[in-house]
């Protein structure tokens, strides 16, 4: 906000004017600068570190032999997951009394233990499996948690569907194709918002789909061929 406003006073009154609590912000901005110097010295093991923000990630170079260290919320790790392929990571809190932190298993006191038993190759790690989606214009695109498949306007979109030896056509917002690691997330929502309506409804209600990060069977089932138009 400060530097879209260039002043903190006037990003406090854009805050406050909306109905914000501007000191929750300023708490929640010194939590994370206090973590961030926590993980800078952690990570002070005599290799070369090269310090980057999150709009960068898609853009940079990630070597098979770098070490990537998370130092923000959930969807931090997902999206910059899509880019390093197989390489681990060490996704760090924060802040733990504002974040659930569901992909952050380290608190930044954690940081160099995490990072120590990288390096030395004694570590457990957590798979998980992305959905990944090809275009007929040669695009390739990586989910981590979901991908949605419908019209860019707010307009219905029309496709088929087809199971097995059944098919049927459909008129919706679009297809939601979830990965394990997005089970818990938006598609959960859509099973909690159609348990709503069946009990309304006076029916019975939906069981959510859970599914491992690891889940293999996933692969095949979002892999999807897309035609773009």
């Amino acid at each position: 906000m400060i530097e879209r406003f260039n002043t903190l006073a006037q990003a406090k009154f854009y805050i406050e004017h909306a109905g914000g609590n501007f000191r929750e912000y300023q708490l929640e901005d010194e939590a994370y600068e206090q973590s961030a110097d926590v993980v800078r010295r952690a990570i002070e093991v005599g290799l070369k570190v090269q310090e980057i923000d999150r709009e960068l990630v898609p853009t940079y170079t990630f070597l098979p032999e770098d070490l990537v260290v998370t130092l923000g919320q959930d969807g931090l790790v997902a999206n910059t997951a899509k880019y390093i392929g197989k390489q681990p990571v060490v996704a760090v809190n924060p802040d733990p009394e504002r974040f659930d932190g569901i992909l952050l298993p380290f608190v930044p006191d954690q940081t160099r233990l995490a990072l120590t038993g990288v390096i030395s190759g004694e570590y457990c790690v957590r798979s998980v499996t992305l959905a990944e989606a090809c275009l007929s214009d040669g695009q390739r695109l990586l989910a981590f948690n979901d991908l949605f498949l419908g019209a860019q306007p707010h307009v219905s979109a029309r496709y088929r569907i087809r199971w097995a030896k059944a098919e049927e056509p459909q008129s919706s917002s679009g297809v939601l194709v979830s990965t394990g690691a997005g089970s818990t997330g938006w598609v959960s929502s859509v099973f909690n918002m159609a348990s709503g309506f069946a009990a309304l409804a006076g029916g019975r209600s939906v069981r959510p789909m859970r599914l491992d990060w690891e889940e293999t069977n996933a692969t095949s089932a979002a892999r999807l061929r897309c035609w773009a138009s």
